[in-house]
Order: C-alpha cells, then sequence, then structure tokens
C-alpha cells in the first residue's frame, strides 16, 4: 500500500505541459474521394439511361449516405445534387414514362 503512494509522487508527467489536441488542418483536395457520392451518380446515370427502377432507387439511397457523410461542402453537394437529380429523374421517367414496348399477345 506505502508503495502506491510513492509512486504518485514519483510520477514523471507534468499536467502544466499538456496541451489540447487539435487537428491539423486539411486542404480541400487531399481530402478521401466521396466512394458513396460517386457511385449515386453512377447508379442514376444507369436509371436513366436503362430505366431500372433499382439503378434508380440505389442512386436516392446512396445521395443520402452521401449527404449524411459530406466534408466539402462546396464540392460535395455539386456532386450530390447531379445524383440526386439523375436518380429522380430516373424515378419519374420509371414510374410517370410511358410503358416500355413488349411483346404483343
Amino acid at each position: 500500500m506505502s508503495s502506491h503512494n510513492s509512486s504518485s509522487a514519483n510520477d514523471p508527467r507534468q499536467p502544466s505541459s499538456a496541451k489540447p489536441f487539435v487537428p491539423p488542418a486539411v486542404s480541400p483536395q487531399d481530402l478521401p474521394v466521396d466512394y458513396s457520392g460517386f457511385i449515386a451518380v453512377v447508379f442514376g446515370i444507369a436509371g436513366v439511361m436503362f430505366r431500372y427502377k433499382l439503378c434508380s432507387w440505389l442512386a436516392i439511397i446512396c445521395c443520402a449516405q452521401s449527404l449524411a457523410n459530406m466534408k466539402n461542402v462546396e464540392t460535395d453537394l455539386k456532386q450530390i445534387s447531379m445524383a440526386m437529380m439523375f436518380g429522380i429523374m430516373g424515378l419519374v421517367t420509371n414510374y410517370l414514362g410511358t410503358g416500355r414496348p413488349g411483346p404483343k399477345s
């Protein structure tokens, strides 16, 4: 029990020299790539071009994920808004557009 008291007296740490952690500043060019935003654009374009409902819904979901994890507002918002427009355009053309020509029976 007495060794505990003597170890606290010999503590080499100095609370007066402790500084709070400040994260280093990172430039927007050095930020990691937003993969969910890129995937949202790809799915949005595929949903519009090939009229796949699943791709349009996945584009909307990836847009929401990218919006929640947005790091750089200026560049990410442009990409997210473009992907969101492709996703919405795909949903509108799939659900409200004319039907696909199919085999006549």
